[in-house]
């Protein structure tokens, strides 16, 4: 291998190793502050982490010019972004939310049925059929959901509800964004969608977490009174969150989307076995079972929608 090709490799590794770290760091530092810090604000939290993704992705785009700025051009253009905005917030808010209630295995064994709901969307939003088999590869995507509930000893039922919910509005915005941009004068890539989705997200939320979390700023300065790395913790996760999405942006530039298919689909498994090492939580044979069944439908979902295609 030449000098070249081992350098390369080595930045497709590091930048791999890195989304990971930052992926599965923001889900358990997530968990540890909503639910084992007594920071009880989910709504709160998700508008810190837009909060630095707009900052950050300023940063990243107007003076490091990471990417080229792409500028909104029209006012249907801003208005089809706000709404890719208040779904995605709904999403993050939604998964927030449910890892008050459930413990992360479980959180991401629902969060791996994202493909069915994408197929649902894009059908009965687009009318895009799929080959019969590859509808029949999300069955045990359900299936092994439906199996993993039974088998969880940590099910709440509003929490399940939330993060189905959340996983609904994440595949929901994918196809949303297929429609509303896609036309090439207004496709932008995601650094640059962050960066108009982000501002927005934080000025719907603000309104929603005075209403709904009125004794959040007390509480949170109570606590950093008892926590000291309290402030340091909330700043990492925020920090953490736009790393995730620029390096989710990095890998997919320097690989491939196939490619971060299947890291996305090891990289919940990898979240899984660590999360149930750090928070200890009860897992069943049949718990596993259901999450082993799911994930390997979602390998067979993209593999038969890529021979199909």
């Amino acid at each position: 291998m030449s000098s070249s090709a081992k350098k390369q490799t080595l930045f497709i590794s590091t930048l791999i190793i890195s989304w990971y770290s930052s992926n599965i760091g923001v889900l358990l530092l997530n968990k540890f502050l909503l639910s084992n810090y007594g920071f009880k604000f989910p709504i709160f939290l998700t508008m810190c982490h837009m909060s630095a993704c707009a900052i950050l992705s300023y940063i990243s785009i107007v003076f490091l010019k990471l990417v080229p700025l792409q500028h909104l051009k029209s006012r249907s253009q801003f208005l089809k972004v706000a709404t890719l905005s208040i779904v995605f917030c709904a999403s993050v808010v939604g998964g927030n939310i449910s890892l008050r209630y459930l413990p992360v295995s479980f959180n991401q064994a629902v969060g791996a049925t994202t493909p069915f709901f994408t197929a649902l969307f894009a059908y009965l939003m687009t009318f895009k059929r799929e080959a019969w088999v590859t509808y029949g590869a999300l069955v045990p995507v359900v299936a092994g959901v439906v199996i993993a509930s039974g088998g969880e000893p940590g099910f709440h039922w509003f929490g399940f509800i939330m993060c189905i919910s959340a996983t609904a509005a994440r595949a929901f915005k994918s196809v949303l964004q297929g429609i509303l941009l896609s036309s090439e004068g207004e496709k932008l890539n995601s650094m640059n969608l962050m960066l108009y989705m982000s501002p927005i997200a934080v000025i719907a939320l603000l309104p929603v977490t005075l209403f709904m979390e009125p004794d959040v700023i007390s509480v949170t300065l109570t606590l950093a009174k008892q926590h000291q790395y309290m402030w340091i913790l909330l700043l990492v996760n925020s920090v953490m969150a736009y790393s995730a999405n620029l390096l989710n942006f990095l890998v997919t530039k320097h690989t491939s989307a196939l490619t971060l298919q299947v890291l996305g689909n090891a990289k919940g498994a990898v979240a899984v076995v660590i999360s149930i090492l750090i928070f200890q939580n009860p897992v069943t044979v049949m718990g596993i079972g259901g999450y082993s069944i799911t994930v390997l439908g979602v390998v067979a979902y993209g593999e038969t929608k890529r021979r199909f295609r």
